[in-house]
């Protein structure tokens, strides 16, 4: 598969079920709102994450090149046993058409090594 690097941080953001989506999880290059009776999850630009929030920040993206079709099996699987077996945690957040790997910072270089061994190409990485 081919992966692109998106531009900039990420935050993983936790705010109670019953809270609202906050203003300012808006824009950016990737914007996740998951919103359950127990928890609302937002992955967003690290920095747009008021400091008060619950949250983890540091993330990187790879973009699966997409779109994919609902029937294909096993994508995931065949990105993240690669990242597991390294020892590298993943979040992923899947939309209808693709989906979208973060991994801390720190383990980006080690995350594109491993993909590449599993030979999966990751394009445009910068820092």
């Amino acid at each position: 598969m081919r992966l692109d690097l998106l531009q900039g941080t990420f935050g993983i953001a936790r705010l109670d079920g019953a809270h609202a989506v906050p203003d300012w999880a808006s824009g950016g290059e990737l914007l996740s709102i998951t919103h359950t009776p127990d928890e609302l999850s937002i992955v967003c630009d690290a920095a747009k994450i008021p400091q008060s929030v619950r949250c983890r920040g540091g993330w990187r993206c790879l973009k699966v090149e997409g779109p994919l079709d609902f029937s294909l099996s096993g994508v995931l699987a065949a990105l993240a046993e690669p990242l597991a077996r390294a020892g590298i945690p993943i979040f992923v957040v899947s939309t209808f058409d693709t989906d979208y790997l973060l991994a801390a910072g720190a383990d980006l270089d080690r995350a594109v090594a491993e993909l590449a061994k599993a030979g999966h190409e990751t394009r445009h990485v910068r820092k």
